[in-house]
């Protein structure tokens, strides 16, 4: 996706993908209170593409379903995510593009926290205190060019 630039990470391992959830049927019932869940996290946002490879953020590694936290009775979502190498330019429009997915997925009343995974990045604190700024998250998504990078990471690959 980086429209024939050098990257930065050429040969990424890639992670074998999870199975897919099965859903009961109280899961599917609108009627039944049914609390989301680490694993409901995990599942929308372990096929958000990397912005640099033809790949989903499961199959680098760059989320793990054991680095998502939820509770549910205080509404809040807490995602460590790992880039795949120190120097990850992508860091922030990742983390940007898991924020968004989960702002665009949940409801209102949920806090989501997005951080770098601690000690697995070179600018790891600069990227958390963007990706927790309110005002900078907005304003970035005012940003077309920026927003429609967002889309492309979030949209469904033809596979």
């Amino acid at each position: 996706m980086s429209g024939g630039a050098q990257l930065e990470n050429a040969n990424p391992v890639i992670f074998q993908r999870s199975v897919e959830r099965l859903l009961t049927a109280s899961e599917e019932d609108e009627d039944v209170h049914d609390p989301i869940d680490d694993r409901e996290i995990f599942d929308l946002i372990r096929s958000i593409n990397d912005p640099e490879h033809p790949l989903s953020l499961e199959e680098l590694n760059v989320v793990e379903e054991i680095r998502v936290k939820v509770n549910d009775a205080e509404s809040t979502v807490s995602i460590e995510f790992t880039p795949t190498i120190p120097h990850c330019s992508m860091a922030t429009l990742i983390g940007l593009s898991i924020k968004v997915k989960l702002l665009r997925s949940l409801p209102d009343r949920f806090k989501i926290d997005v951080r770098i995974t601690p000690g697995t990045h070179a600018s790891e604190d600069a990227v958390n205190k963007q990706l927790a700024d309110k005002e900078r998250v907005a304003a970035a998504l005012e940003n077309s060019s920026l927003l429609e990078v967002v889309n492309q990471c979030l949209s469904t690959r033809n596979s």
